[in-house]
């Protein structure tokens, strides 16, 4: 008996065309990262005998925040001239590696704690390891400031290989935090 589930399976195409099910052929040329852009809507076309799902054009997500000004038409009864209307991904972008230099360096947090407390200092290697991973945020935001359109700021987080093919060397212009012990 054939069920449901495995019909696409067990019945050829001509089949299931015979009964107007046909594969979806996807397009997506205009689709783009949704990180950085909010993608066009979807849609669907049936020609010689394709059905070819498609999108919209991509439009980019706010590199900064637009603040409501005087006179929009779109603003809401009780918000004032300059209130966020749209919150920008630049702001996220160095709140997350903020957040990520953050979390490293928690696990050496205590060392820190124990010098406040009882005067055992830090070990050099420590404290300059904590020190490179706060110098590496500081130009992880800087670069994440000086782009000017969105298109850069995924272009900060491309890998591309500066190797070679027989040794691949992955690095992105952003970099990555260091790590203790380097």
């Amino acid at each position: 008996m054939i069920s449901a589930q495995n019909i696409m399976s067990v019945w050829s195409t001509a089949e299931l065309e015979a009964i107007g099910i046909y594969e979806v052929t996807i397009d997506n040329s205009n689709l783009k990262d949704e990180k950085y852009y909010i993608n066009g809507q979807e849609s669907f076309t049936f020609a010689d005998g394709v059905v070819t799902k498609s999108f919209g054009t991509a439009t980019a997500k706010e590199l900064d925040d637009v603040l409501w000004a005087e006179g929009d038409a779109d603003m809401p009864e009780g918000v004032s001239v300059g209130d966020v209307k749209i919150k920008g991904i630049r702001d996220g972008h160095k709140a997350t590696i903020n957040a990520q230099a953050g979390s490293l360096l928690q696990a050496t947090d205590w060392y820190v704690i124990r010098e406040a407390d009882g005067g055992t200092a830090v070990p050099a290697n420590i404290s300059t390891w904590r020190a490179s991973v706060r110098s590496k945020a500081n130009e992880m935001c800087t670069a994440i400031d000086g782009v000017a359109d969105v298109d850069a700021l995924a272009a900060l987080y491309t890998y591309t290989n500066t190797g070679t093919e027989e040794a691949p060397v992955y690095t992105r212009p952003l970099g990555e935090f260091p790590q203790l012990g380097e």
